[in-house]
């Protein structure tokens, strides 16, 4: 009988059974129906949990192509993923049939089967790669990184490109407009099936820890009561014993200072507020969960600074987790991953503490890590060797470290630039990594509380279920140019009407379009009853007439604050360093002096230090009326403005300088008293018949009314115009800056159709260089910028393009870092390129390109010339701190990225340049940067 025959009556074998006969488990219902879809020629799009298991459908998807002799290529958004999936599959199928692709590690790429990171994918399809040929199936897993707002454009790029005849398996977490999404997909890929499962293959208990007591959420009751019923949404019944708790210590806190030994009740005794009750020591919080069986725990901390803290506290501790045997085993996996790098270096690196750690079942795990640390810690974790893991949230997107329980410490995170709340969707993901299936019966969620916490607040992001996925697709110039030269104009501009973003926005105004029209309706009626309640005087012209004069009044105030931001603006372009501002604005009112004076002329901001030894930027916002230079004073060439002595040295220096700020604040001026035409308007409102009749205080409110909706719906019709055109908008303006500075050019039309618009030379080259500051890289290689430059100095400069500054340091001028003159010159180059494009851009009201930052320039050239770990490290860090050795590799391969690019674009343009960048490349790729690639 043959293999495809029934065997027992049961129908043709199908390449699903061929596959399932390879797993040791049953498939659930929702792997089921998505395999058969994609066996039936379809797409398909699978929302699921996290470790629901969604990735299956994506093996299943290598196993077709494979079946097949066709392609797949697997992606993912981040390469520990790439790497992670390369070795589940190379163990399945064998090494030679799969290969891998990460920027910077090119592994068997002519393989059948290539995992690779999704900006790889999204560079073959605008190269047209012969790698193409023959690809049948594409896996983005982790699709719904298509939110990001810095790399998400590449998932709908890739989306957007692929040859129609290649299935598409997106793989994403639970989203709430899945349908949407799954929508749209259909509409620009074909037929698509939509799988959503929100089931969690592992039951989740929610909890909270009230200083050494641990309660459940929720009313176990109605837990088990929804579970009998089948209902996968959360119960909302909070725990009554949780509930009475928590009001009992917070009316503890209230009468109670725990700050004071002697007890003292009402405000904590002299009138200090009571002292917040913090979580217990984390060492307590493990052991406890150790005793209810809990372990092994991710505690999620949103700090590296406190994961390492976290970590030293349980060394000091007395808490071990390990057994005798285990040890044995965690050092035989330790001396794995450490095997090539130099004693000196794991010296530097703190890996006797961090051995000393693993060995007693602790570990951090976050970017600020050595590579080779974090896979050792996700290998032990992974084998159960090391149970409590304090990490930050990078952790919970996509690495595959389940663990029986996820502790989350605080509701509240730093985005970077302020402290916001967790949102529902943060919350899921990250408990969504506690209940390892095959090993749990259930999975268990612990937020710590803490005063002001309310379980109410816990309940809510517990229950939510909206996680919408937002598009982030925006046109960029590397982009705009690869749409050009490979579809036209009106093709690129057909693409992006296609794009998830211009999908969703059509959708959005909808509801909007329908309002205008309830509005205009709205209008008509109280226009007739304006007009039988006027009684033949015309009030509606009277009402229109107001409403002009609070226009133009808004108008004068809106110039007024133009010109007198533009005019402040004119005087911090020209402060120099020593002078003494009057600052009259915002919250640093008072004296401040210029340390570095404004680069940006476009948008100036000198660095001042204010004689209460603030330290920032100030502009035009912080001055009212004219920026007063009241004297100068000396600032010493090598002062420290970065650190608090410093800055309090040459506050105290300041204020001895005896300048003396002006006592009065300055008035703002009035425009509108001037203002011929708002005269005019007013002489023609006090000489209306409307304006001497009488009315009603009824027909005013009417008029008001009717005033407020006029505005409303004409704001509302603005909207929606720019909504259903702003990527069109965007595009056509990108395309104009880059035809007025040379990277495109008119050529004749297809057939002798209207003319088009192709790539220059010098937008071919823009066309191949990936970076956020591609525009500006390519103007410096066009200018001969980086062509003095020797392999070390071209690696320095060129970090000044992908480092972003996480502390003071940084900004765009170099002050003390030992590096030659041609660095220097090619720094100071490099800022007026990026001045001068950033005035093209407010011409042509597009957002700012990224800013040069030089705070990396001068340890990347120690380190390419050779220099030591240590040296480097101390260089590059801040305030007498070593750079953690994590973000040292991170920046060390994103410059190793972008020096490639230049190497393999300048190729036949500037064989020299070519040269050095491959240079530096070796260079840059030595010690700890080259191990663990």
């Amino acid at each position: 009988m043959s293999c495809e025959q029934e065997s027992g009556g049961r129908g043709p074998v199908t390449a699903l059974d061929r596959f399932t006969s390879l797993l040791s488990f049953t498939l659930d219902p929702f792997q089921v129906a998505a395999c058969e879809a994609l066996e039936q020629g379809r797409g398909v799009l699978v929302c699921a949990p996290t470790g629901a298991g969604k990735t299956i459908v994506g093996e299943f998807a290598v196993h077709l192509a494979l079946e097949a002799g066709t392609k797949c290529f697997y992606t993912t958004p981040i390469k520990a993923l790439s790497n992670q999936k390369h070795a589940e599959l190379a163990a399945r199928y064998g090494r030679a049939r799969v290969g891998l692709l990460t920027g910077d590690v090119s592994l068997n790429s002519s393989a059948p089967v290539v995992v690779m990171t999704t900006e790889v994918l999204r560079n073959m399809l605008y190269a047209d790669s012969p790698a193409l040929a023959g690809l049948s199936h594409v896996v983005m897993d982790e699709v719904h990184y298509l939110a990001d707002r810095f790399r998400g454009a590449v998932w709908e790029e890739v989306i957007l490109h692929l040859p129609i005849d290649v299935r598409l398996v997106s793989l994403s977490a639970t989203v709430s407009n899945a349908e949407e999404f799954g929508a749209w997909i259909s509409e620009v890929r074909g037929d698509t099936t939509v799988i959503v499962d929100e089931q969690r293959p592992v039951p989740l208990w929610q909890h909270m820890l009230v200083g050494r007591r641990l309660f459940d959420l929720f009313d176990v009751k109605a837990v088990r009561a929804n579970a009998d019923a089948g209902r996968t949404a959360p119960p909302t019944v909070l725990d009554e014993s949780l509930v009475r708790h928590v009001k009992q210590r917070e009316a503890l806190d209230r009468s109670v200072d725990p700050g004071d030994p002697r007890g003292r009740g009402g405000r904590g005794g002299r009138g200090r507020p009571p002292q917040p009750r913090r979580p217990i020591p984390r060492p307590e919080v493990i052991a406890l969960l150790d005793g209810e069986g809990l372990l092994p725990a991710i505690t999620f901390v949103f700090s590296r600074a406190g994961c390492d803290a976290a970590l030293a506290q349980c060394l000091r501790s007395p808490v071990t987790l390990t057994e005798p045997e285990q040890v044995e085993q965690i050092g035989e996996i330790i001396d794995r991953h450490v095997a090539e790098f130099a004693l000196g270096d794991l010296e530097l690196l703190g890996y006797h503490e961090w051995r000393e750690a693993l060995e007693r079942g602790f570990a951090a795990h976050h970017a600020g890590m050595l590579p080779a640390f974090r896979h050792a810690v996700e290998e032990l974790f992974v084998k159960g060797l090391v149970r409590a893991v304090f990490a930050t949230e990078t952790l919970a997107l996509g690495i595959n470290m389940p663990a029986r329980t996820v502790v989350l410490e605080r509701l509240v995170k730093f985005n970077g630039e302020t402290h916001t709340e967790l949102t529902p969707g943060e919350y899921t993901q990250l408990t969504g990594r506690a209940g390892r299936r095959g090993i749990d019966i259930e999975g268990h969620a612990v937020v710590l509380w803490q005063t002001g916490m309310r379980p109410q607040e816990v309940a809510g992001l517990a229950g939510a279920r909206t996680f919408p996925l937002i598009s982030s697709f925006v046109p960029g110039y590397n982009m705009s140019v690869n749409l050009l030269d490979r579809l036209g104009r009106e093709g690129a501009q057909r693409l992006l009407e296609a794009s998830f973003a211009q999908f969703q926005a059509d959708r959005s105004v909808v509801g909007a379009a329908k309002r205008i029209q309830r509005s205009e309706r709205e209008l008509a009626g109280l226009r007739t009853q304006i007009e039988d309640a006027a009684d033949g005087t015309d009030y509606l012209g009277y009402t229109a007439l107001r409403e002009r004069i609070r226009a133009r009044e808004r108008e004068l105030r809106r110039d007024h604050l133009h010109d007198r931001a533009h005019a402040a603006g004119d005087a911090l372009a020209d402060v120099r360093r020593g002078d003494v501002l009057a600052i009259t604005g915002g919250r640093r009112r008072g004296l401040g002096v210029v340390v570095e004076p404004a680069t940006d002329h476009r948008d100036p901001k000198p660095f001042v230090v204010t004689e209460h030894a603030w330290a920032g930027r100030v502009g035009p916002a912080d001055f009212v009326g004219e920026v007063q230079v009241l004297g100068t004073m000396r600032v010493p060439k090598g002062a420290d403005i970065r650190s608090g002595r410093g800055k309090r040295d040459l506050a105290s220096s300041l204020r001895n300088t005896g300048i003396v700020a002006p006592r009065e604040r300055p008035k703002a001026a009035r425009p509108a008293a001037d203002d011929g035409v708002l005269a005019d308007l007013r002489a023609q409102l006090r000489e209306h018949p409307a304006h001497r009749a009488e009315r009603t205080p009824g027909l005013d409110r009417l008029a008001e009314r009717y005033a407020r909706l006029q505005r409303e719906t004409a704001a509302q019709t603005a909207t929606v115009r720019a909504t259903t055109n702003s990527l069109a908008v965007t595009f056509r303006r990108i395309i104009a800056l880059l035809t007025e500075r040379g990277y495109l050019e008119a050529v004749p039309g297809v057939d002798g159709g209207a003319p088009d618009l192709a790539p220059t030379e010098a937008g071919h080259r823009l066309g191949r260089l990936y970076s956020e500051s591609d525009l500006l890289l390519c103007e410096c290689i066009d200018a001969g910028d980086l062509d003095d430059l020797d392999a070390p100095a071209l690696a320095a400069v060129v970090s000044a393009l992908v480092f972003e500054s996480r502390g003071e340091r940084g900004g765009s001028i170099l002050t003390g870092e030992r590096v030659p003159h041609t660095v220097r010159t090619a720094i100071g180059a490099l800022a007026g390129r990026w001045a001068a494009i950033r005035d093209a851009e407010v011409v042509h009201k597009l957002a700012a390109s990224r800013e040069p930052d030089v705070g990396f320039v001068g340890p990347m050239y120690q380190w390419a010339s050779g220099g030591t770990l240590a040296a480097t490290l101390l260089a590059a860090g801040e305030r007498g701190q070593l750079l953690s050795a994590g973000d040292f590799v991170r920046w060390c391969r994103q410059v190793i990225d972008l020096l490639d690019q230049i190497h393999q674009v300048c190729r036949e343009s500037d064989p020299e340049l070519s040269a050095t960048a491959r240079t530096a490349v070796g260079l840059v790729r030595r010690g700890i940067v080259a191990l663990d690639a």
